[in-house]
């Protein structure tokens, strides 16, 4: 009987006619593995995306809907040498914990080993090799192989299986030339000391992988400790709701089971499990985690609430928008995940690097090898210099000298409110002298506030309230919010495009256009006053009222404007807006260069030509009508309040009514680009210098094992400087 997999739980749709499956694939240790995963997969036909997280082993692969069985994804890994499931968060982090209690328990093992095997050498070294007995010697050398042996079979699995595994599928990866130069160092010092020669190399082979293992368990542990950000978002999914099955019935269920339209109840102290909009109950949310927002945000009747946020005081019902999936917390999290896979072009560059490493690295040994054969040396010399070549070559530093940077940066970006959304953005942001603001939803907030309640009766302004709970549009919502109505007026009318209208104690009253509540003249006084704003009329029977109506500048965007101008990066406004509003804006941000009544296409031939003078230009838009423009930029950002974030066309995507990520992005893209850029020529640098002095004899293994160990950790160690100044920064 044939076994039947079926994966279609775990198979998602990226896209219409799109499929996505995540899975977990073991044994991947290094980049070359990556390029050689994503390069398998991707040669599947109908797979449009293959693409390897190195941080959590993740790869998520898609392809057109029904034209494979995912099934073949997983074979095709065995094929390549790595086993592979379905991703689960739960099922990988324990993984991952028992992965690292391995390579602690290979490391102390070889560790121990080493220490040992360093005090049996300490006899030969201390006297001339030649003087001594040679039973003397054999001694030693026999009784520091019966250490190192069964040491080095223990603490080299995860390089041996590695490169097995690599061998089996007719390929190489970074742990091939490791084995060879541990398994030649060892087979030759078992032969010379069957022979009673003088030299041996158990110290050398065993200090080796001492030295690998203590490289690859502090990467394995950064990975951990970086990959815990978007773990962070995970803790917030609350796994279970209490929904309304009746009027009067609630019950708790999984996540899973809610639909859109269901009601829930929402107690206090609770997270929310859910999107969706409140229709009962008034409290204050707890959404920091979110939005980034600091201060309770008040909930009541219309207000959205997300999953992921806490209910902080009141009981509240609410109507379901999203639940197990198309969440804002979901879309944030595959954001977050994006930003971990993306590839950079400084990542591409290194992927390159690294593909190219193995067949390089192995002519390399050969040819050292026989060139000495050829100068005379010995068999003895020619392999020891050999293998000195393969060990110090391995480009473990190249590899990991931008992954682990960019890995830091986006988990410092998230920290500070901005999410990636391409690889290369990091790049991009920190070489761009120009930014273009949108106005509205942008440098404003995407809300309508009414500016003078202060100059508004209290009855007036809380029965124009009631009245404005009737209608959707977003005037009338400002004046609700401004009011905190909170049950609408009963027997409301309303009249499409002129406002809504009704009855209270007898007397008409209205709440909409000045021409609908006759209160044209009110209207022009307030307009002649402040002709930036909008206006909204209230009528009741004979008295008139206008609402001044704008959107109010984002809180700190007066202070992010000038820190952008500090950094010498200039700033304008391209805004669809009236000029008034603009001017207006532009003044009280001191921007000098200003453009308003922009179509989509002005923009983009503005943006056009700011890049015809060499600038280097940003747009910071809401997505919707600046999608062209946001194309058009070299880089581009949108707040998280645009258009749906799966539709957002910007590069990075910021979180929370501040402006302040965007000066963030600035920074930190500059201080983590500065850090590729250094690791770059640090894992270059060491192979220029190091290569030439092996291949020259003037190294052993063991100095060439130390050398290619310490290079990997200056390039993590310098890494972490990232995660020290961002915190500095954010």
């Amino acid at each position: 009987m044939e076994l039947v997999r079926d994966f279609s739980h775990y198979v998602k749709d990226a896209a219409p006619g799109v499929a996505h499956l995540d899975l977990a694939v073991e044994g991947v240790s290094c980049a070359g593995c990556m390029a050689k995963i994503e390069r398998g997969i991707g040669d599947i036909p109908d797979v449009t995306l293959a693409r390897l997280n190195l941080t959590d082993r993740r790869l998520a692969v898609e392809w057109r809907k029904g034209a494979l069985d995912p099934a073949r994804l997983v074979d095709r890994l065995a094929e390549l040498g790595y086993k592979a499931y379905p991703f689960e968060p739960v099922r990988a982090e324990v993984e991952e914990v028992e992965q690292s209690r391995f390579l602690l328990r290979c490391l102390g093992v070889a560790a121990f080993a080493s220490m040992n095997v360093m005090m049996l050498s300490v006899p030969v070294w201390s006297g001339n090799v030649s003087d001594m007995l040679p039973e003397q010697r054999d001694f030693f050398h026999w009784l520091s192989a019966l250490l190192v042996l069964p040491a080095a079979a223990y603490a080299g699995q995860p390089f041996f299986l590695s490169a097995f595994r690599a061998l089996r599928a007719r390929s190489v990866n970074m742990d091939v030339p490791i084995t060879i130069g541990v398994v030649l160092a060892l087979g030759m010092s078992l032969v010379e000391t069957a022979t009673h020669s003088h030299h041996a190399y158990f110290d050398a082979a065993i200090m080796l992988l001492t030295f690998l293992l203590v490289g690859r368990y502090l990467d394995q542990n950064m990975r951990r400790r970086t990959r815990a950000v978007a773990g962070n978002l995970a803790t917030l999914k609350a796994e279970h709701a209490t929904k309304f099955v009746s009027d009067t019935e609630i019950r708790e269920v999984p996540v899973a089971a809610i639909r859109a339209g269901d009601l829930v109840l929402l107690r206090p102290g609770e997270r929310c499990a859910v999107d969706g909009t409140v229709i009962e109950g008034r409290s204050e949310i707890d959404q920091s985690l979110i939005t980034g927002e600091t201060l309770y945000a008040p909930a009541g009747p219309g207000t959205a609430v997300y999953a992921g946020t806490m209910n902080v005081s009141g009981t509240l019902r609410i109507r379901v928008a999203a639940a197990a999936e198309g969440t804002l917390l979901d879309e944030i999290s595959r954001l977050l995940e994006h930003a971990l896979q993306a590839r950079s072009r400084y990542i591409r560059l290194a992927d390159r690097a690294s593909r190219l490493y193995a067949p390089v690295v192995h002519v390399t040994a050969l040819l050292t090898m026989l060139g000495w054969l050829v100068l005379g040396a010995s068999w003895h010399d020619a392999i020891v210099t050999a293998i000195a070549v393969l060990i110090i070559t391995c480009p473990c530093a190249l590899g990991l000298a931008i992954p682990t940077v960019q890995t830091i940066a986006a988990g410092a970006l998230f920290r500070a409110g901005v999410l990636l959304n391409t690889g290369d953005a990091i790049e991009r942001v920190a070489g761009v002298d120009t930014i273009v603001f949108d106005k509205t939803g942008t440098l404003t907030l995407p809300e309508l506030d009414v500016v003078n309640t202060a100059q508004l009766p209290p009855d007036v302004l809380a029965l124009a309230g009631r009245l404005a709970l009737a209608s959707r549009h977003p005037v009338a919502a400002a004046v609700a919010r401004a009011s905190q109505a909170r049950a609408p007026l009963p027997g409301i009318v309303e009249e499409p495009g002129q406002g809504v209208r009704g009855t209270l104690y007898g007397v008409e009253v209205r709440l909409g256009s000045p021409a609908f509540c006759g209160a044209e003249a009110e209207a022009a006084r307030l307009l002649a006053a402040d002709p930036e704003v909008s206006v909204v009329a209230f009528r009741q029977g004979e008295v008139r009222h206008v609402f001044a109506v704008r959107q109010r500048l984002r809180p700190d965007a007066a202070a992010v404007v000038a820190g952008l101008l500090q950094r010498g990066i200039a700033v304008e406004i391209l805004s669809g807006d009236r000029a008034a509003a603009v001017r207006h804006a532009a003044q009280g941000l001191g921007i000098s260069t200003w453009r308003a009544e922009l179509t989509p296409a002005d923009k983009i031939a503005r943006i056009k030509a700011l890049g015809q003078e060499g600038r280097t230009v940003m747009m910071v838009g809401d997505g919707l009508n600046d999608a062209p423009a946001l194309a058009a930029a070299a880089v581009s950002m949108s707040p998280v309040s645009a258009t749906h974030l799966s539709q957002a066309a910007a590069d990075l995507i910021f979180l929370g009514k501040p402006l302040a990520p965007v000066v963030a992005a600035f920074d930190l893209s500059r201080n983590a680009l500065h850090l590729m850029r250094q690791n770059l020529w640090l894992a270059i640098g060491y192979n220029v210098l190091a290569v030439p002095v092996a291949i020259a004899g003037l190294t052993t293994p063991l100095i060439a094992a130390a050398a290619m160990s310490g290079s990997s950790i200056l390039v993590m160690l310098n890494s972490l400087r990232a995660r020290r100044a961002n915190r500095e920064m954010v």
